[in-house]
């Protein structure tokens, strides 16, 4: 049976960044985080800070390498990709509709993008909901 891929939490990059830092060889950071090396060569070249202007800046940070993969896994998410998308199920919520409701809507309206009652409740629950206040929207809350 194949393994779970876990991102890498904040902390694990706060641990490889500090390794690196102090010259540690990438083998042993992946054999002290559980991880293959290639998942950490991975995160190093994809997070690395350029420094632009700046090249003394230049390195691995963990917070900015941070921000950069949720930034990278945010562009994957319907209602950040879709604004009318979302502007119509936050219409809706605010209307007195429950994500059910919405979603079966879309899907008998046959509009070209439509979203699961899962990924609304995503969105409601999601920093961006919260943000918004939309779980005060639903007809039953958490």
């Amino acid at each position: 049976m194949g393994r779970c891929y876990l991102q890498l939490s904040f902390e694990g990059r706060i641990k490889i960044a500090k390794w690196r830092e102090a010259k540690m060889p990438i083998p042993e950071i992946a054999d002290r985080l559980s991880r293959a090396p290639s998942t950490i060569y991975r995160d190093l070249k994809r997070n690395h800070f350029d420094g632009g202007d700046l090249p003394e800046f230049a390195g691995y940070y963990a917070l900015n390498a941070q921000t950069m993969s949720e930034k990278r896994r945010a562009l994957h998410r319907k209602m950040i990709q879709h604004p009318e998308l979302k502007a119509a199920v936050e219409h809706g919520l605010k209307a007195g509709w429950s994500p059910e409701q919405i979603a079966g809507r879309m899907r008998f309206e046959g509009l070209p993008v439509t979203v699961s009652h899962e990924t609304i409740y995503a969105h409601i629950y999601g920093p961006e909901g919260r943000a918004e206040e939309l779980a005060r929207h639903l007809p039953s809350r958490r």
